[in-house]
């Protein structure tokens, strides 16, 4: 069994589902409290060459909140506007602007709800058959913290293997993770360059860039470019 445990990202970039392809389950960790600037609710993408911040609006927002104690207030009218101006001439807008238009319709407004079934549909989309959990389902130790909440949510749900990336490498020991049967992985992610219209490669965008300029296939070799440390 392998497992990989992240906080629900929006439509993030291309590293992460590097990650969801390689293990069998993914734990979608939404009983942990909300990261202000962090990635849960906005991400780049490419706008006349350069990077372009868009935010996702949310209520009763607040790092002394599980993410999924926070809903989301937008209307997505300005994300859809910035996504028609700086894609509407990409090579695969049109099947790419569908996804979104889905993921956008989705009726709970519950932000990990939400961010949660973004990542299912993309991940359908890219075939990828991993499964998914939410940690607020699971029947484990809430009170643990950091590295052993980690390793009980990996027993609870029988994980021989865990993966995070390389981000993660001063957060988690190998050693402790071994003395629980758990053989513990980081993902070194390799980035793919493409054609960005005639611009200079711009890397660490949303998914939905490389959804926006490549076909499927050359995407399923982009994610198998990384390697295990």
């Amino acid at each position: 069994m392998k497992l990989a445990i992240k906080q629900p990202y929006f439509l993030p970039y291309i590293g992460f589902w590097q990650e969801v392809s390689i293990v069998d389950t993914y734990v979608i960790f939404d009983d942990v409290n909300y990261i202000k600037k962090g990635w849960i609710n906005r991400n780049y993408l490419l706008v006349n060459g350069e990077r372009h911040l868009f935010t996702l609006s949310l209520s009763n927002a607040s790092q002394n909140r599980f993410i999924n104690e926070i809903d989301i207030s937008d209307n997505f009218d300005k994300l859809l506007r910035t996504i028609d101006m700086a894609y509407h001439k990409a090579p695969f807008f049109k099947s790419t602007m569908s996804l979104v238009e889905n993921i956008l319709s989705f009726r709970e407004k519950n932000l990990a709800r939400f961010v949660g079934n973004s990542i299912i549909q993309v991940a359908n989309w890219l075939g990828i058959r991993t499964s998914f959990v939410y940690s607020s389902e699971l029947s484990n130790d809430k009170s643990l913290r950091r590295q052993d909440r980690i390793i009980d949510i990996c027993k609870t749900i029988g994980a021989d293997f865990y993966f995070d990336s390389t981000g993660a490498v001063e957060l988690y020991d190998k050693k402790t993770f071994g003395s629980h049967g758990i053989c513990l992985q980081f993902v070194n992610s390799e980035i793919t360059h493409y054609k960005q219209f005639e611009f200079d490669f711009v890397p660490y965008l949303s998914i939905l860039d490389v959804l926006m300029f490549n076909d499927l296939d050359s995407i399923h070799t982009m994610l198998t470019k990384y390697e295990l440390i």
